[in-house]
């Protein structure tokens, strides 16, 4: 008797055994590729940001420490208001003194000593009123200077003696325009515009004879 599933049977089932299904790693491979590069990716970021915020803050400390010497050298050049104060002081109390030095030589030391307020002198009257102009002009000059003084503590010391003598010449303009000045009056003027020159010079500030103009004369 004949049994089923007999040698026949069992050869053909060796023959064809039962498939087996292995899993692809295409997927596993991909999944590590995947995480590989992403941390190759991050790191990349984190050292470029590294070396971005490195180079940021060494532009700005750069930057900085180029503001501070520029401040630093304009500091040092320039001057300081109180160095510039006593610089302009001196500039105008150099202007204003020339200005009353050179009008009284000018208007009146000059032509007193040539004899032009002598009575009967020729172009007398035109002397006298110049010369009564100049008077007041030297005085305002020299007032003005006084004051510009007084921004130069060397200078204002300096000064300061001479108060009283250029307090002399206020009405000296009237006398001399009405012919009545005395060769006394004429050297107080040479006597007080020298003290100014002495004392500018003893001060750093030379002063030098600045003729005045018509204009600048009438306007005193």
């Amino acid at each position: 008797m004949a049994q089923c599933g007999g040698p026949g049977e069992a050869a053909g089932e060796a023959e064809h055994p039962p498939e087996v299904i292995v899993p692809s790693t295409f997927p596993i491979r991909r999944i590590v590729v995947a995480v590989v590069l992403s941390c190759t990716v991050l790191v990349s970021t984190t050292a470029c940001g590294g070396e971005t915020r490195s180079t940021e803050n060494t532009t700005r400390s750069t930057t900085e420490k180029s503001a501070q010497d520029a401040a630093l050298v304009a500091a040092t050049a320039s001057p300081t208001p109180s160095a510039e104060r006593q610089r302009l002081a001196k500039t105008r109390f150099v202007a204003n003194a020339g200005l009353a030095a050179g009008a009284a030589y000018q208007w009146i030391v000059k032509p007193f000593k040539a004899g032009k307020f002598k009575k009967g002198a020729k172009g007398r009257t035109f002397a006298l009123v110049k010369a009564g102009l100049a008077g007041a002009f030297t005085y305002n000059r020299l007032k003005a200077a006084t004051e510009n003084a007084k921004g130069d503590p060397l200078l204002s010391k300096a000064l300061a003696p001479l108060s009283s003598g250029i307090d002399s010449l206020k009405n000296m303009g009237t006398k001399l325009r009405n012919g009545d000045a005395s060769d006394a009056d004429v050297s107080q003027f040479e006597k007080v515009i020298g003290g100014v020159k002495d004392a500018g010079a003893g001060a750093g500030a030379p002063v030098k004879d600045q003729v005045p103009s018509a204009g600048q004369l009438a306007g005193g």
